[in-house]
C-alpha cells in the first residue's frame, strides 16, 4: 500500500497536471473542454491527466448533461504538507544545533 503523499507527489510531478490542478484551484470548476483549451495538449491527454489527479483525490468531477465538470480538492494536499512539515522541523532543529555550535566556537 502506498502512502497518501506518494500518490500526490506522483500526480503533481507532471507539469501539465500541476497546471491543471493550479487552474482548478485558482479559477474554480471547469469543464474538460475549457481545460483542454488552456492545457496545450489534446482532450484525451487532459482526460488522462484528470484521471491521475482524481486517483490522487486532488480533483473530483460531476456530470451535467453531456459535460463533465472538474473541481480541485486542495485539502488533498494535507498529507504532502504534513510530510513537508516533518522535514521543516528536522532542518529547523539542525540549524538550531549549528547556531549553538557556532556560538560555542566564538
Amino acid at each position: 500500500m502506498t502512502n497518501p503523499e506518494d500518490s500526490v507527489f506522483k500526480a503533481l510531478s507532471d507539469p501539465t497536471r500541476r497546471a491543471i490542478f493550479e487552474r482548478l484551484t485558482r479559477d474554480g470548476e471547469q469543464t474538460v473542454h475549457a481545460l483542454t483549451e488552456q492545457a496545450g495538449v489534446s482532450q484525451p491527454m487532459v482526460s488522462k491527466h484528470l484521471s491521475t489527479l482524481k486517483r490522487a483525490k486532488l480533483v473530483r468531477n460531476r456530470r451535467q448533461g453531456r459535460e463533465t465538470h472538474y473541481y480541485a480538492r486542495p485539502e488533498a494536499l494535507v498529507p504532502l504538507a504534513d510530510w513537508m512539515s516533518s522535514y521543516s522541523r528536522f532542518w529547523h532543529d539542525r540549524f538550531d544545533r549549528l547556531e549553538d555550535l557556532l556560538k560555542r566556537m566564538d
